[in-house]
């Protein structure tokens, strides 16, 4: 009894709930999250574990998401109200409306359990670089995590193109006598492009989400999981340290979008 008190006391758990709070801002801004009820390590340290891995885990999926969407966005306007475009806006509107948990679930049943492709979990390794080396375990969280996305990506990129190629510019362009290749990738496809950026920054905390459901399915030593370990254990702490790394990246995600306007769209000029 008297280690719990002294452990109150030394948590400020005894003094009024404004001043608790008051004190948790303060230790927020010092990145001071204390230590994790669980794992009895300090919160920054976990964090300073997990976020790489996480990031990695993201930074992959969003690439190969936007490898993969824009093209598809591109060819389904150019081959609009034809079969091919018919089958990958079916396929489009069937992987957006897939759970990423049961798309996890399948792609394991699929590649691991029944073809013996790639395995059912994720790395294990403690660094970036482990993880990087074991690349065949990493296929799988990516593109589960990467297809709901493309899915939808792919939409917004042939709505964004079809609205592009309706613009004067484009006419002006075509009756100047340039190539329809030039026209389509030179002039409209730098414009459609903003409407993309825009939805990536705005689509950070559905990816984070995501990132989530996809490290618990696949057991991925991220910050999905950590968070998804400290819900269950009410590790409050540590539950406070990866809601505060969220909302910092959704943030920043938010910022580099407003940088990238400027970068695709000449008429953007931040003074």
């Amino acid at each position: 009894m008297a280690s719990i008190n002294l452990w109150i006391q030394q948590n400020g758990l005894n003094k009024p709930v404004w001043t608790q709070f008051a004190i948790l801002i303060g230790h927020v801004f010092t990145f001071n999250l204390g230590y994790s009820y669980k794992l009895n390590e300090p919160v920054a340290t976990i964090i300073a574990q997990k976020l790489p891995k996480t990031v990695l885990l993201l930074g992959l999926a969003v690439l190969v998401t936007v490898i993969a969407a824009i093209p598809l966005g591109i060819f389904q306007v150019l081959r609009r109200n034809k079969p091919s475009d018919y089958v990958l806006t079916t396929l489009s509107f069937i992987f957006y409306a897939t759970p990423t948990f049961f798309l996890g679930i399948v792609l394991i049943q699929l590649f691991s359990i029944h073809w013996h492709i790639f395995p059912p979990e994720g790395p294990q390794a403690a660094s970036v670089g482990g993880i990087l080396a074991d690349w065949h375990a990493l296929v799988l969280p990516v593109l589960t995590l990467a297809a709901v996305f493309i899915a939808g990506f792919s939409r917004y990129m042939r709505s964004s193109m079809m609205d592009a190629l309706t613009q004067d510019y484009v006419r002006t362009a075509r009756a100047k006598g340039l190539s329809t290749r030039r026209v389509n990738y030179v002039h409209a496809l730098r414009n459609a492009l903003i409407p993309i950026i825009t939805l990536l920054g705005l689509t950070l905390p559905a990816i984070v989400s995501g990132a989530l459901i996809t490290e618990d399915v696949y057991n991925y030593p991220g910050m999905g999981l950590a968070f998804y370990n400290a819900a269950i254990n009410n590790d409050f702490p540590l539950l406070i340290g990866t809601v505060l790394v969220a909302a910092v990246a959704t943030v920043v995600g938010s910022l580099l979008a407003d940088i990238l306007y400027a970068v695709l769209d000449p008429r953007i000029r931040y003074v």
